[in-house]
């Protein structure tokens, strides 16, 4: 539009017409979510859609027109990092700059808004005023970037550094400093494969990086990483698992009066129905630990295989006692609870529990709430 509007393919005019459109992309959105039940995914979706088909139909119209200066224009749709010249990379300095500041100068205002919305309306923050300047820099951000890789796929290098850098921190700021360094650190390998191979456009090797390092961050980053997340549940797993094996021996044990008896692998599926292949690595992990000790074919606690025991299923008994007090729960409704929260519950939460119950002698079942020999607490 605005080459057509003053027939010049002058950097400033072309981003000028680009923020203007962008800022009109901004309102539809804002009128589509505010006056109708399409959320706000939705409705980006449907305005880049009908904005990317409008601006495809003007371009077809200009190069139809037979104006010589046209030549060009579709690379601000499809990027073309090579045609960048000197001036071109001044203004985009210029506007980056002036972008950076304002994101430092409204910082702590813009990760409000973000975040937290109502709180920011409630302390007295214009609002409107800070979504209108967080959008217009939003809009700065991608007219600047579409020379170089385009409308298409500016989308995924707008969104996929922060996406990548999210997995890594929870601190906003570090975030933040993580995108930008895997924002130039993918610009910078993407125009040196380019600079390699003369027939790789720039601009999508710049997103197949930086969507390479977005993939990598969901594999592999320590604490949200797909591998971390699968190690953690199955740890969590073997833990549940291996104090289920605890809590087994102990019922048997107090069953029978007797802690110390060696039991079968028999014995301890037909008590508890456990799958054969788990308890046989479960046992091995106990026999490795210390809490059990293998006798011919069966196992024995030890006396720290024990104490683990029954701190289990004291916890365990205490979770039900509170659930019967303070949630009003029927005894004979609180044992799922109790054997999902027992596995989670901490010794100062164990204390917590014993202090606030009063140190009971009974659950909600008349059993015995096994408390150390020497005394109440937790073990």
């Amino acid at each position: 539009l605005a080459f057509m509007l003053f027939n010049t393919k002058n950097i400033l005019v072309l981003l000028g017409g680009a923020v203007v459109t962008g800022w009109l992309s901004v309102y539809c959105i804002d009128i589509i979510t505010r006056r109708s039940r399409i959320s706000s995914d939705t409705a980006i979706s449907l305005v880049l859609s009908v904005f990317f088909g409008a601006g495809i139909w003007l371009l077809t119209i200009i190069q139809r027109s037979g104006n010589a200066s046209q030549s060009g224009l579709d690379k601000f749709l499809f990027g073309k990092a090579a045609s960048l010249v000197q001036s071109d990379v001044l203004v985009f300095g210029v506007v980056a700059l002036l972008v950076l500041s304002l994101t430092l100068l409204f910082y702590k205002e813009f990760k409000l808004i973000s975040f937290d919305k109502d709180h920011a309306q409630a302390i007295g923050l214009p609002v409107k005023m800070l979504e209108m300047l967080l959008s217009t820099m939003t809009v700065l951000t991608i007219a600047i970037g579409i020379q170089a890789v385009g409308v298409v796929l500016m989308s995924a290098l707008l969104i996929t550094p922060a996406a990548a850098a999210r997995y890594w921190t929870n601190k906003t700021w570090v975030m933040l400093l993580l995108a930008s360094i895997l924002g130039m650190l993918a610009s910078v390998s993407g125009s040196y494969i380019s600079y390699l191979a003369p027939s790789m456009p720039t601009g999508p090797w710049i997103v197949v990086v930086v969507s390479a390092i977005a993939v990598a961050s969901l594999l592999f980053a320590p604490q949200k990483g797909m591998l971390a997340r699968w190690r953690k549940l199955r740890n969590n797993r073997r833990k549940v698992l291996v104090e289920n094996i605890l809590k087994v021996f102990f019922h048997l044990g107090e069953h029978e009066e007797d802690m110390f008896k060696v039991r079968t692998a028999d014995e301890l599926i037909q008590k508890r129905d456990i799958p054969t292949e788990d308890l046989k690595w479960g046992l091995r992990h106990l026999d490795k630990d210390g809490m059990l000790i293998k006798v011919g074919d069966g196992w024995k606690l030890t006396d720290a295989g024990r104490i683990a025991g029954q701190r289990i299923v004291k916890v365990h008994r205490l979770w039900e006692m509170y659930l019967t007090q303070y949630l009003r729960l029927e005894a004979d409704h609180v044992h799922d609870g109790a054997e999902a929260i027992e596995h989670i519950i901490t010794p100062e939460l164990e204390a917590e529990l014993e202090h606030i119950l009063g140190y009971p002698e009974k659950d909600p079942h008349e059993r015995d709430i096994p408390y150390h020999e020497k005394g109440r607490g937790h073990v």
